[in-house]
């Protein structure tokens, strides 16, 4: 995957599709042009906490008689033997979309975790049929070799990005597909007023990497204008524009068409800055009455995709994405 050549559209086709409590079908491709087949997903879990597996009950001696043992086999009775497939407490919870690692072990430290019952310590690892509550609710850890789930959705005007809001406003992840044991994160923001490309995975880590600076992904956008915008405000924009939180500028800009008086553009750029499309436009003298994101990175939005709805990458698609951004 090509991360900075932005006249590369190519990007990795989709095989699912989840619509959450939404019914239908999507029949669309990451890649403009090209159709993928979709299966039907429901949700993956009708509780908040996973499944326990039920443990067994040890076996013992049959003899009726007592033995006595020494001091030292019964240390090397108690001893813990070797445990394969562990894996550090903090980055496991973050793998599943907890948190940060950061977060984590500060959680841990709080006494906010608990492992099989005991409060969890920082630095310590977690294995396959350990019990992990966090705060009081419990996580289903990922141990196997599948990759994090990665969902496109394509977000209407009037959603918030955020799981709470005092004013009542609907949130994105009302329309995801329900998760046991963790939670979506979403890869960047997009505000109220726009609408467009959002990624949603359940990985944490994944998150992080996508939107790092590191990763120099490309974010493109549908913009339309009040008035049109004159040469000297594009040059502008291009050159570079000293916001409040610093300087900004498009990796591209271009027209896209429009008559009266409003004008569309397509625009780029490297970075993803609290209402940074807006904000430019606005520093030369012009209102955004539209914004819509159409990329991001090397996914662009489906053109077929209905506002409201999310597709589902494959695993291969999914591990082909962790590769790229190794």
């Amino acid at each position: 995957m090509n991360r900075k050549n932005r006249g590369n559209s190519s990007s990795l086709p989709l095989a699912k599709e989840r619509s959450g409590e939404r019914s239908g079908r999507a029949r669309s491709g990451i890649d403009a042009g090209k159709k993928s087949s979709f299966r039907n997903a429901g949700n993956s879990g009708k509780g908040k906490d996973a499944p326990v597996r039920k443990e067994g009950r040890k076996g013992g001696h049959a003899s009726g008689g007592l033995r006595e043992v020494s001091s030292a086999g019964q240390r090397r009775n108690n001893a813990e033997l070797p445990r394969a497939g562990g894996e550090r407490l903090h980055k496991a919870l973050a793998e599943v979309g907890i948190g940060s690692r950061r977060e984590m072990e500060v959680w841990i430290a709080d006494g906010r975790v608990e492992v099989n019952g005991k409060t969890a310590k920082v630095g310590m690892s977690v294995f396959p049929g350990d019990r992990v509550k966090v705060g009081g609710r419990l996580v289903a850890l990922r141990f196997s070799d599948k990759p994090p789930r990665v969902l496109l959705y394509h977000k209407p005007e009037g959603e918030i990005v955020s799981r709470s809001d005092p004013e009542g406003r609907p949130s994105v992840f009302a329309a995801l597909p329900r998760l046991r044991g963790g939670r979506w994160v979403s890869v960047g923001r997009l505000d109220i007023n726009t609408s467009g490309l959002l990624l949603f995975t359940d990985s944490g880590e994944l998150a992080n990497r996508l939107t790092h600076p590191s990763a120099n992904l490309l974010r493109e956008y549908a913009v339309r204008v009040l008035g049109e915008l004159k040469e000297e405000a594009r040059a502008e924009l291009q050159k570079g524009i000293m916001l409040e939180d610093g300087k900004a500028a498009f990796a591209s800009l271009e027209e896209a068409g429009g008559d009266g008086a409003n004008r569309w553009y397509r625009v780029s750029l490297y970075e993803g800055r609290n209402r940074e499309v807006r904000r430019m436009f606005e520093a030369v003298g012009c209102k955004v009455s539209r914004l819509i994101r159409v990329r991001y990175g090397s996914f662009l939005l489906p053109s077929r995709l209905k506002r409201g709805r999310c597709l589902e990458l494959t695993e291969e698609e999914a591990r082909s994405l962790e590769k790229s951004l190794a």
